[in-house]
């Protein structure tokens, strides 16, 4: 590997063992073996290598589990499957929901970090309509991603922030999914299936 994978790599795992705000440039060259320089080079800023580890990090995810979910396309078993893989994988992810998290809510101390994970949602939205629903990315429109992606994205963070928060109260893949019927459910007034 060159010093620009070699970079990534170790951003990826500095991301996951102490989220973005407090990996500084120096631990990613201690975890890469590379020198400071040559994060500037590769990718012009800590901030920028990082967003670009955490979205390759959440593209080896979702890639790592898509083949295996199950069901027919936007069912309900599809739906479980995917939530049965996050909840499988939460003590993986966790410091990288935790990560994501940390940007959030610290305000606008840290603005590019910020819009440079504000437009990798737009992939992860896409990313989720097309595990969920089967709809290649380059089909998915900007509308699509704009209600479904939305919908599918608030599902994921929101039952992950429950893992977060307290593993113990959360909801099993069984009951998010059975919740989701039900709304289903109540929304269109019949059976969802």
């Amino acid at each position: 590997m060159g010093h620009r994978e070699d970079l990534l790599e170790g951003a990826k795992k500095c991301l996951a063992e102490k989220g973005f705000v407090r990996t500084t440039a120096r631990d990613i060259v201690s975890a890469s073996g590379t020198n400071l320089a040559s994060i500037g080079y590769h990718y012009g800023s800590k901030d920028a290598l990082l967003t670009q580890a955490f979205i390759a990090l959440m593209e080896e995810w979702g890639e790592g589990f898509h083949s295996t979910l199950g069901g027919a396309d936007g069912s309900l078993e599809r739906m479980r499957g995917l939530w049965d893989g996050v909840l499988g994988q939460h003590e993986a992810l966790a410091p990288l929901w935790a990560a994501s998290l940390e940007v959030g809510l610290s305000g606008d101390r840290h603005p590019e970090l910020r819009a440079m994970l504000a437009v990798s949602q737009a992939e992860g939205r896409r990313g989720l309509i097309s595990m969920l629903t089967g709809t290649p990315e380059d089909e998915i429109t900007e509308e699509d991603e704009r209600t479904l992606g939305t919908v599918y994205q608030a599902l994921l963070n929101g039952l992950m922030i429950q893992w977060l928060f307290d593993p113990a109260s959360a909801p099993s893949a069984e009951d998010f999914t059975e919740g989701l019927r039900r709304v289903a459910e109540g929304l269109t007034g019949r059976s969802a299936v």
